[in-house]
């Protein structure tokens, strides 16, 4: 099964828990991504792996329009239900590639993505279609996992993604976020970092991750070396926290943002 089918199996299963988790529903980030889209007058807004649609959501209030867009038509379908139930109008969502967006150019005035990246299967591509569908002087959004600077915390934290969840492509590390970024073309920041508690038996249960790759985890968290049990502040029960972090990028080079 290609990267892509998997990414649409997994998350067909698993749509309806990611509305209701709070790691997904709740955060800073979203007032933040609000805050930002306030800010730029009514924006036309694109969403990138909208999963749940939470961050289409945050913005929806402030925005003049929102497509929240997909590969799985499954989170598609809790997006339109949930927009509905809360009275947003202006949320369309639409099914598709990030790396091959069906959109003109130019016609966005923001976009946003979180916690979806670590899923694309070719990030530059997605920057680059990214670049392309924003108007000049756009803006794009980034929040996502991001891995540790030592190579031991970053091994180790892939391998318990991937057990995890079988479409995990890779949490990459702020200055593969900022290379990535400047290579499409965008002036970024770093606009904040935060730590987020993952509570072991919702995090799996989420995902539905079977028997034998939780007792994996675990063994491989039992098994790391104290560098890295440290860093993720590994708990008795196995919970731990991870790295999160927001980008903010602009289209023009030379615009003061």
């Amino acid at each position: 099964m290609k990267q892509q089918a998997v990414v649409v199996e997994q998350f067909g299963n698993t749509a309806q828990a990611y509305l209701s988790s709070a790691v997904h529903a709740q955060g800073a980030d979203l007032a933040a991504m609000r805050d930002f889209a306030r800010g730029m007058a009514l924006p036309r807004v694109l969403d990138l792996g909208c999963g749940a649609g939470h961050a289409s959501f945050a913005v929806a209030p402030v925005a003049q329009s929102v497509v929240a867009y997909d590969l799985s038509d499954a989170m598609l379908d809790v997006v339109t239900q949930a927009a509905a139930e809360r009275g947003l109008e202006n949320v369309r969502t639409q099914q598709g590639d990030v790396g091959q967006l069906p959109f003109a150019g130019g016609i966005f005035d923001l976009v946003v993505t979180r916690f979806s990246a670590h899923h694309w299967l070719d990030v530059p591509a997605a920057l680059q279609e990214a670049w392309r569908v924003l108007r000049p002087g756009g803006k794009l959004v980034v929040v996502d996992i991001v891995a540790p600077a030592s190579a031991l915390c970053d091994t180790t934290l892939q391998a318990v993604e991937l057990l995890r969840d079988g479409s995990h492509v890779r949490d990459y590390r702020l200055c593969e976020w900022a290379h990535k970024l400047g290579m499409a073309g965008f002036a970024q920041r770093l606009e904040s970092q935060w730590k987020l508690e993952m509570r072991f038996a919702e995090w799996v249960a989420r995902m539905r991750t079977p028997a034998l790759r939780e007792q994996a985890i675990r063994s491989l968290f039992d098994s790391a070396p104290r560098e890295a049990r440290d860093y993720f502040a590994v708990q008795a029960d196995y919970s731990f926290s991870i790295d999160a972090a927001m980008f903010v990028a602009c289209k023009q080079e030379d615009e003061i943002y």
